[in-house]
Formats: C-alpha cells, sequence, structure tokens
C-alpha cells in the first residue's frame, strides 16, 4: 500500500480547475494507492498565512508528498526525497518584470525546483518554458497532460450554419478577446463567453455590435451543458500551460478553433483548425472555414474525438500511479 498526501490550494470562488482535475486522477487510481487530501488552511497570500501553511504541510507528509499545483512553496520543507511538484505553467513569470519577477522566479520555481525529486509539468510546451526560465534537468521533469472528465462524453447536435453559437471559455489577457471580437464583427453569429468581462471587453462588445452571452460562476454541469449547446469551440490564446477546452470540446464532438502557438498544437493534434492568434483576419478565416465547409467541419469533429481518448483519465491515472510507486521503490 503507497499513501499519498496530495497538497491544495485553497481555491478563490470560481477558480476549482486543479480540484476538480485531481478529483478526477484520485478516482482512477488502484486501490493499492491510498491518497489523503490536505488542503490550506489559508489563500496564497501574505508571508505569515504562507509559513503556517508550509509549516502545516510538513506535519502531513506521506510515502508520497504531492504539491498539486499553484502553491509551490509548500515543498520547502517537505521531504525532497518524497515529494513532487506539478507546475501547470509559467505565465506568471513570462508575464512579470523587475523585482516581482525576481522574487516569483526564485520563490515560486527556483527553490521549489531544489526541494523536490520530481516536477510533473501537463505539456512539452511548459518542460520548454520551465527549462527556459530555471535551466532544470530535463531527467526530473515529467510530462502528464491533464486529463478529460468522464463527464464529457460524445453528443452529436447538428450544425447551425445561419447563426452558429460560438463558445468561448475565459476572459483573461492570455486568452485573447480582444483580437477575437474584432474577428467576429460583423458575422451572424452568437458568442457565449464564459468568464468576467472587463470593461473595456464590453466596450467593444457594443462597439462591434455582437449578439452575446456572458455566463460566470458556472457548475460543472451547467459549463457541460454550454459544450452541448455549443457548435464549435473559440480558443485563440496568446498562452496556454495545456488548453483543457480544446479537448473538453473535442471529447464531446464540437469543431475547434485554435492558435498555432503555445501548447495548443500539442494538445489538439491535427483535430482543430489552427490560426495566428495575433492576426484578426487569420481568426476570421479558422472561424468562417468551419461554418462553411461541411466536409472540413465533419473531419475536425471525427478526429477530435480520436485525439481526446489520449487525454482519457484512465490512461493519465496510471502514469500518476507509476510515478507514485517509483517514489517509494527509490
Amino acid at each position: 500500500m503507497t499513501e499519498v498526501t496530495h497538497f491544495m490550494r485553497r481555491p478563490h470562488l470560481a477558480a476549482y480547475s486543479i480540484e476538480r482535475l485531481y478529483d478526477d486522477i484520485r478516482h482512477n487510481l488502484s486501490c493499492d494507492i491510498t491518497v489523503n487530501v490536505r488542503v490550506n488552511k489559508h489563500f496564497s497570500s501574505g508571508l505569515l498565512y504562507r509559513v503556517f501553511d508550509m509549516i502545516q504541510a510538513r506535519h502531513h507528509q506521506n510515502d508520497v508528498n504531492h504539491v498539486t499545483g499553484d502553491v509551490h512553496y509548500l515543498t520547502y520543507f517537505l521531504d525532497k526525497n518524497k515529494t513532487i511538484l506539478t507546475i501547470h505553467d509559467c505565465e506568471m513569470l513570462a508575464r512579470s518584470k523587475g523585482l516581482k519577477r525576481f522574487f516569483l522566479w526564485l520563490f515560486w520555481f527556483w527553490i521549489p525546483e531544489k526541494r523536490v525529486s520530481w516536477i510533473v509539468v501537463v505539456s512539452e510546451e511548459t518542460k520548454k518554458q520551465l527549462q527556459k526560465f530555471i535551466n532544470c534537468d530535463s531527467k526530473k521533469i515529467k510530462v502528464i497532460h491533464n486529463p478529460v472528465s468522464k463527464l464529457f462524453q460524445p453528443s452529436p447536435k447538428e450544425f447551425n450554419k445561419s447563426r452558429p453559437r460560438l463558445l468561448q471559455i475565459g476572459t483573461k489577457s492570455n486568452k485573447n478577446i480582444e483580437r477575437l471580437l474584432k474577428a467576429v464583427s460583423g458575422l451572424s453569429i452568437v458568442l457565449v463567453i464564459v468568464g468576467k468581462l472587463t470593461i473595456q471587453q464590453k466596450k467593444l462588445l457594443r462597439e462591434y455590435k455582437i449578439q452575446f452571452e456572458n455566463l460566470t460562476g458556472l457548475s460543472d454541469q451547467a459549463l457541460l451543458n454550454e459544450y452541448y449547446r455549443c457548435d464549435l469551440l473559440l480558443f485563440t490564446s496568446t498562452y496556454e500551460g495545456f488548453g483543457m477546452p480544446i479537448v473538453e470540446a473535442q471529447s464531446v464532438g464540437r469543431p475547434v478553433v485554435t492558435s498555432n502557438i503555445s501548447s495548443m498544437p500539442e494538445v489538439a493534434g491535427e483535430a482543430a483548425c489552427f490560426v495566428n492568434p495575433y492576426d484578426f483576419e487569420s481568426i476570421r478565416y479558422g472561424i468562417t472555414k468551419i461554418i462553411n465547409n461541411d466536409e472540413y467541419r465533419e473531419n475536425l469533429i471525427n478526429l477530435g474525438w480520436q485525439n481526446s481518448k489520449r487525454f482519457e483519465v484512465r490512461k493519465i491515472g496510471e502514469k500518476y500511479e507509476t510515478l507514485y510507486k517509483s517514489i517509494c521503490i527509490k
């Protein structure tokens, strides 16, 4: 029997992606792996709160200690030889500057890398970025993709060519909303945006006269229903550590327009329409191609179903199980 502790952040409202991810993984480990979940008492804010959670983490160690992401500082007081850290992306380091960037580099990446036996990253792109920032030994890094939930099952839908429903997940700066809005302006579509809109984004929606719906705080089932209702997924980000909406849309049978950079080609395989996220005309061309070309669209849907099988939670669970057991043997 191998006992593992999953050290989890205390999630903010409507930010449960890591929690859902590891809940799925835990339910797909064999019976000889026991996982205890340890959630931080405090949000990741302030020195004293973080030190308190670091000390508490030390008292909840097991055969394997797995810091599942975000709260990298929990590794400081854990047994290095028993500890795994998952790094989901390097976005906050890439977009920071000056002293803030130095502190992030030191306390969230450089020191934690010294305090663990293995680092798990969710894509080859994240591995490449991590090595660029901290020059980490590649043999210490293991790529294990994120799994897609079993909730996401094929649900065929007749494509609405006259006014398709376009689903956009996320509104942060890397989601590239401003260029996306310019790309869809003038098209006969309904744009469904999941995530809180900024004042500037709302202004552009009015300026471009786009018919849209804005949804926030969705439950898992409500989000799944939006995938079922949509005709295609838009995911033209400028940066992603992984890009789970791509796989989720493919799993239910929806065509995907996504970026030809970062981790998105790795995740989408050959089953998406790739566009230049920095060129709104390229995004527009990808959208209209899917709308107007029936054969191309159906081919993307079929390829997407096949691609999504790479991310079945059972397969991802087996990879984590192998890693956990290797720590115990070591």
